[in-house]
């Protein structure tokens, strides 16, 4: 089994983005003991059948330089961090709008993430300001998108060659102007890695959903394919409450 692991927030507030301190330490015992292959992003496809798994964080918060990167780092486990370029240095209110059902964030800044680029976390893009990419014009989309990678090189000296969809809004445009730019792309889909994947449409297993002890480590497991075929179905039916009116969690 392949995966890609995606994380936003180190702390105990509970809320969608979250996984608290101590279930983020029991995922990296299991992800350093040996049970599972850790590799780099650009690593997860290709290479044969070997299983691996690769871990992504969003957003760029502050805690990931507190809670997360120290942890990774003594364990020798590679990670990539997805940075909203326009809001570094400020906070996770996109656009200037709070959403209520997440903690109000803290984001690094461009001398945090320089440090941390050089002790070698993988940084990648994931947008200037964090829109639905689906809803824009092709002028605002390609800034999004290509200014991220701009913004990167110029404030950090790094080119990504990964980027993330922000909330996991794409369509065909969006996907054929991040493939025109970058290697790689993930998006939000619950799944685990298949040899039909896109590299530009890659899904992963938001770490939300395993937080509780035993989750994770099950990986590969039968009980974990159905765990997260359930996961799958009940979160169909969000989205498909959310496209009635109806109230949803993502």
């Amino acid at each position: 089994m392949r995966a890609i692991l995606t994380y936003h927030s180190i702390d105990p507030s509970g809320s969608p983005i979250s996984i608290d301190s101590a279930s983020f330490q029991r995922h990296v015992e299991f992800l350093s003991s040996g049970a599972v292959r850790v590799v780099p992003l650009a690593q997860i496809l290709g290479g044969g059948d070997e299983d691996r798994v690769a871990i992504t964080f969003d957003d760029g918060l502050g805690n990931f330089a507190e809670e997360a990167w120290p942890r990774l780092k003594e364990h020798g486990l590679p990670a990539t961090q997805f940075v909203v370029t326009g809001h570094v240095g400020r906070d996770n209110a996109w656009q200037g709008r709070r959403d209520g059902r997440v903690p109000h964030l803290r984001l690094l800044d461009w001398d945090a993430l320089g440090r941390l680029a050089a002790e070698g976390l993988e940084l990648g893009a994931h947008s200037r300001t964090h829109p639905h990419l689906n809803r824009l014009a092709d002028g605002a989309l390609a800034d999004e998108i290509e200014g991220s990678a701009e913004d990167l090189f110029r404030r950090a000296g790094v080119r990504p060659q990964s980027f993330c969809y922000p909330f996991g809004s794409l369509d065909e445009r969006a996907v054929t102007k991040v493939a025109a730019r970058y290697v790689r792309a993930c998006s939000t889909e619950l799944a685990v890695l298949s040899e039909r994947d896109s590299p530009h449409r890659l899904p992963r297993l938001d770490a939300f959903y395993f937080r509780g002890a035993g989750r994770l480590e099950s990986l590969g497991s039968l009980a974990f394919r159905v765990r997260l075929g359930v996961l799958k179905t009940a979160r169909g039916l969000r989205a498909s409450l959310q496209k009635r009116g109806g109230p949803s969690r993502s």
